[in-house]
């Protein structure tokens, strides 16, 4: 059988933010609006907008469904690199500076 377009294999328990489960296919299908909603909170967090906690909050609010924020983290880190590896060795903590 083919994987329909956008769908994605499962390969933990956890079924991640943006998709759901599909019984007829056994993959899992993607959510479009909750996609759209998590690529826009990505892009503010990377781009340091907004807290890890503000975006979940968010991401609530616009999709009805939560995400935690390690989980949320571990989602950014994994496709962007952790916070300082995407701004360099420069600390963020004003004590530091």
């Amino acid at each position: 059988m083919m994987v329909p377009d956008g769908y994605i294999k499962r390969t933990t328990s956890t079924i991640p933010f943006g998709y759901e489960f599909d019984n007829r296919t056994g993959y899992l299908k993607p959510i479009e609006d909750e996609l759209e909603a998590l690529q826009i909170a990505e892009n503010m967090i990377v781009n340091e907008e907004v807290s890890l906690q503000a975006a979940c909050d968010w991401l609530e609010y616009k999709t009805g469904r939560s995400i935690s924020t390690p989980g949320l983290k571990k989602h950014i880190d994994k496709k962007y690199g952790t916070r300082s590896e995407r701004l360099g060795n420069q600390s963020a903590s004003l004590l530091a500076r």
